[in-house]
């Protein structure tokens, strides 16, 4: 997450990186969403790399044995949203390795981001009881417009080959790193077949192989902490299965 630049990266309509992750995992119908075990570490990526391509946020040079490369706020001014100030806040206060930095940005994203995309007229909020006891609140789709372009761009990338823009790399990468592409496709209209083939794509996005390499390295970045995070969650779910 070294040197980046802008120069292909723009902010979408005031839509973050993060809203877009939320709107892909969300089930359409059922309103529920995809990814469970490391959802915040998910959100938290989108975060980190939005700011990494507004140049607030870098990697340092010096690299830890046990931490990798920490993570730094870098430029000055206010941010024009205020997720993005928060996180930023969070990074000025030291330096942390990308996984501590993700857990701390990631933390109660999914009911802020739901909220917004609630506010936005994207998705309806549904609140009910499981069984009539537990409570439960759920997402639906509202209006598809803003998905259906996301996921035409996504679809282009894997599908047709297409060299993706940063911020369309940015989605693919973090949903391959968190190993839920899979079901963050699976309302693409018209179906999007899942196959080694498209598994395979998004794992060269994830790993950086997409051009723009100012930019690309700083999602391979967080999509590797973020990997090894999610890789320790499965890992503990599985321990406590067998136990």
């Amino acid at each position: 997450m070294g040197n980046m630049t802008t120069e292909n990266f723009a902010p979408d309509n005031d839509v973050l990186i993060v809203e877009d992750l939320m709107l892909l995992l969300l089930d359409d119908q059922k309103g529920s969403v995809a990814a469970t075990q490391a959802l915040e570490y998910i959100l938290g990526g989108g975060l980190l790399v939005e700011l990494a391509l507004r140049e607030r946020a870098a990697q340092e040079d010096k690299k830890s044995f046990l931490t990798g490369r920490k993570i730094l706020a870098t430029g000055n001014g206010p941010l024009p949203d205020p997720l993005l100030q928060g996180a930023y806040d969070t990074i000025a206060e030291k330096p942390r390795g990308g996984q501590s930095v993700l857990a701390k940005i990631g933390r109660g994203l999914p009911k802020t981001v739901s909220a917004r995309l609630v506010e936005r007229g994207m998705v309806r909020e549904e609140k009910s009881h499981v069984l009539g006891v537990v409570p439960r609140t759920l997402h639906p789709a509202a209006d598809t417009a803003r998905e259906t372009l996301v996921r035409q761009k996504i679809r282009a990338v894997l599908a047709d080959g297409t060299t993706p823009d940063p911020r369309t790399a940015s989605l693919i990468a973090l949903l391959s790193a968190g190993n839920v592409l899979k079901p963050a496709l699976k309302d693409m209209d018209p179906p999007l077949k899942w196959s080694s083939e498209i598994k395979k794509r998004g794992k060269e996005i994830q790993e950086g192989d997409w051009g723009a390499s100012a930019v690309s390295d700083a999602v391979k970045a967080v999509a590797a902490s973020m990997a090894a995070v999610v890789a320790a969650s499965a890992a503990s779910a599985s321990a406590a299965a067998v136990n």
